[in-house]
């Protein structure tokens, strides 16, 4: 199973048999001198993360469009040209909007498949990234779903969403705000 590092003695220990309390791992034997610590009011070292910025999610975003887009543009052009009669018009003209909610389901599923088994779209890995939860660990296939669907709020309105990451502090985008994600460098 997953490991991590004890933040107490540094060896490694599966996750399992490790405790976490802000963002740190402490093994059994450990825990004794972490709890004590702890009530002591000693200062806890957190993971620092360095934030990805409004201009490098944007250019990830960016190849992930050029990534998923490309295909749709040729596919859509297919379809439009074979729908080119007057006959054709009618009995395909369902054709381009069913290839729109592909081009939706598609990008769901890109989307979900990568966050949730690499932590990264393709866009995202190419520029160093990866999303993670508040306290730094992979996120999960339903927080991904989740976070695909907020992503889909953040779009609406003129952008706004994805405009407010320029000027949080942590970097979130409003769908990282909802489904309580970071997009940090590697």
């Amino acid at each position: 199973g997953p490991e991590a590092v004890c933040a107490e003695c540094g060896r490694l220990f599966a996750i399992h048999d490790m405790i976490r309390h802000s963002g740190v791992h402490i093994c059994a034997n450990c825990k004794p001198v972490f709890i004590q610590k702890l009530a002591e009011g000693a200062q806890i070292n957190t993971p620092e993360f360095h934030y990805g910025g409004f201009w490098i999610r944007a250019l990830a975003k960016f190849i992930d469009g050029v990534i998923l887009g490309v295909p749709f543009f040729i596919l859509f052009f297919v379809v439009v040209g074979a729908a080119s009669g007057p006959r054709a018009a009618e009995e395909l003209s369902l054709l381009p909007l069913l290839l729109q909610f592909g081009f939706i389901f598609v990008r769901m599923a890109y989307q979900i498949f990568f966050l949730g088994r690499y932590g990264a779209t393709p866009g995202k890995m190419a520029c160093r990234l990866k999303v993670v939860t508040a306290d730094g660990d992979p996120i999960t296939y339903a927080r991904a779903t989740g976070r695909f669907f907020s992503e889909l709020l953040s779009g609406m309105a003129c952008y706004i969403g994805y405009i407010i990451a320029g000027f949080d502090d942590q970097k979130r985008a409003l769908h990282d705000h909802i489904c309580s994600t970071r997009v940090v460098y590697r």
